[in-house]
């Protein structure tokens, strides 16, 4: 369905920028189905200058102290929980690069051992935090306008660098359960590959599990990648992955979301959208909002908990490595209930 821009006005005032959504006729949902449509979400979503022109941490800042205590105090049963995945060892059809342990010499008194990936860390196998800056940018530009040139000036990201958040997240995560939506799930229970979620099935989880996101969370996405990939193997990328449709980046900016992350590489594959575009969410989410990805978390021990308590809400702990000029780092989030 062709969208009529300016058919249908929705105006979301934050922090007093009033931000226009085009929406679809006839149903008032926010799409994003074509390159024009894609091309204007970049701009009526943008953050850019919204915390200012030299702001390294984007939609970070809307994780307050006030936040902070509030996700503290959901830890009641004291359980936690890791959300990252074994760092691959080992190659596989979906994961070409991987880490290289080499042990020491071993002898009475102990050893040591070396660690050194092959390649880079980012992709869809190494659970990982991207920058909010450097690692996507949309024509030669990323968040809060870091270009492709000041990024090879300074032989890294100069501003929004994985660095920038070395004082590590703390926060409230809504942890979605994609296999509940009636008619994405496989009996198996994990989706598909190209298994697009859309805003509309975020709203509906909500419902489902009595959650309601909220600014300055962190939203993260069960699809059961792990669980397929343990039952029928690893899977090349070629094939695709279930995730976020890039029409979540309206439920995103709407809420005041500050991570998104998942159990594969966030971004639905295929996208539904011209080739051209590439990973339209990824470019949305850090390019334009400043909204930094966790990318192939684990979240199957995770979800087993939230089931058992029937509690999709829990603290969220994250902390980077502390890499100047990096655009992202691997690492090991906790949930804790």
């Amino acid at each position: 369905m062709k969208i009529l821009v300016g058919s249908l006005i929705a105006i979301v005032l934050v922090t007093g920028v009033s931000v226009h959504y085009a929406q679809s006729p006839g149903n008032g949902r926010q799409t994003i189905a074509t390159e024009e449509d894609f091309r204007r979400a970049m701009k009526e979503l943008s953050n850019w200058g919204r915390w200012g022109k030299d702001d390294e941490l984007g939609a970070a800042n809307l994780i307050t102290p006030a936040k902070r205590k509030q996700a503290v105090a959901l830890a009641k049963e004291g359980v936690s929980v890791s959300l990252a995945h074994d760092v691959m060892q080992e190659k596989a059809a979906d994961a070409p690069n991987i880490l290289e342990r080499v042990l020491g010499n071993v002898n009475p008194t102990g050893t040591t051992d070396r660690y050194q990936y092959t390649g880079t860390y980012h992709g869809v196998s190494h659970s990982h935090l991207d920058s909010v800056d450097c690692h996507i940018m949309v024509e030669g530009k990323g968040y809060n306008g870091v270009s492709m040139e000041e990024i090879k000036a300074a032989g890294g990201c100069p501003k929004g660098s994985i660095n920038a958040l070395k004082d590590g997240v703390v926060t409230r995560a809504i942890l979605f359960d994609a296999t509940r939506l009636p008619g994405k799930a496989t009996p198996q229970g994990w989706l598909e590959p190209g298994t697009a979620i859309h805003k509309e099935d975020l709203e509906t989880l909500e419902k489902m599990e009595r959650v309601k996101v909220s600014a300055g969370d962190v939203i993260l996405l069960y699809t059961g990648r792990w669980k397929r990939r343990a039952a029928l193997g690893p899977w090349p990328n070629a094939t695709g992955f279930a995730g976020y449709h890039a029409d979540v980046a309206y439920f995103i900016k709407e809420r005041g979301v500050s991570f998104i992350g998942d159990d594969g590489p966030n971004d639905v594959s295929p996208s539904g959208l011209p080739p051209s575009i590439g990973i339209p969410l990824h470019q949305l989410a850090l390019a334009a909002m400043g909204v930094s990805i966790f990318d192939n978390l684990d979240l199957e021990r995770v979800v087993e908990q939230a089931r058992r308590l029937n509690r999709y809400e829990f603290l969220f702990m994250a902390s980077p490595l502390r890499i100047d000029k990096g655009t992202g780092s691997p690492l090991n989030p906790l949930a804790i209930f």
